[in-house]
């Protein structure tokens, strides 16, 4: 027996400034064991609280406060049983100057992620725009979120763009959103006809809502047209592009049908004639 306490007991060192022996790595093992059942209890007692989709928001940010625990627990527990932390800190103080420099964007991109999850400001399945870029959000995680754009292409964008970009959210008040296209029509035209005619048109598209109901305003007398805009609701923000370009062909072939010209620009060129001079 007291060769088995000599053998645990036994120091060893490293260096001038570390010394510790087997029981104090065992010491370390439980300490580290005893942790990760209390931070999965912890967990648990948690998730049992939250519902799904709260769930899969909170988990990275579950994840990355369980490894911070793991780093202040094991740091401690170094220092209780005799290792020099500040030891081991002064030696790798350049390589941590390095590494820190290196994982500047990195640490940023945590951090943004974890205020965006805390603040549920993005959520899967919202149309997002960022710097002039448009998708639909699909994943969110601490470094990134993944958002698919409407080309069917994949927008991977590091989360501190949100905290340094301006964040459109189409969606933030709901799937229904208030669209517009303009159009123009000659100085000759009957005011109230062309509103009637672009209400009519923009409810006989499928994705357009009866209520709120269309609307169309009479935005300026323009240098060669009367300018209105057509204002309706949808509730797939998107797929507005299809659906502008669907009640285009449709107002341009119901006011050829109407004779309602739809003008374009036009110039009147007057030139001076001047009567040449003779010469003798």
């Amino acid at each position: 027996m007291k060769r088995l306490l000599e053998f645990f007991n036994h120091p060893i060192t490293l260096g001038s400034n570390i010394s510790f022996s087997v029981s104090s790595l065992l010491l370390i093992l439980l300490v580290f064991l005893a942790t990760k059942y209390l931070l999965r209890f912890s967990n648990r007692l948690i998730f049992r609280r939250l519902d799904k989709n709260a769930q899969y928001k909170f988990k990275s940010i579950f994840t990355f406060f369980n490894y911070f625990i793991y780093v202040v627990v094991i740091l401690i527990t170094f220092d209780n049983i005799g290792i020099d932390v500040t030891a081991i800190f002064a030696a790798s103080a350049a390589l941590l100057v390095g590494v820190g420099l290196a994982l500047q964007t990195f640490i940023q991109d945590i951090i943004s992620g974890i205020f965006i999850i805390a603040d549920q400001a993005v959520h899967v399945g919202d149309i997002i725009e960022v710097e002039g870029q448009v998708g639909k959000v699909e994943n969110i995680t601490l470094r990134t979120t993944r958002a698919v754009t409407i080309d069917n292409k994949v927008l991977i964008i590091p989360n501190h763009k949100f905290l340094t970009s301006i964040l459109y959210n189409w969606t933030e008040n709901g799937v229904l959103t208030r669209e517009y296209i303009t159009v123009g029509v000659s100085y000759a035209s009957d005011v109230k006809e062309v509103e009637r005619l672009l209400v009519e048109v923009a409810l006989a598209q499928e994705e357009v809502l009866r209520h709120p109901a269309p609307t169309v305003l009479f935005e300026d007398f323009g240098e060669n047209a009367l300018q209105f805009q057509l204002y309706f609701s949808i509730n797939n923000s998107f797929k507005a592009g299809k659906v502008k370009s669907d009640i285009r062909y449709a107002v341009h072939a119901c006011f050829r049908e109407n004779n309602i010209e739809i003008p374009f620009p036009q110039r009147t060129l007057w030139l001076n004639q001047v009567t040449p001079t003779k010469h003798g």
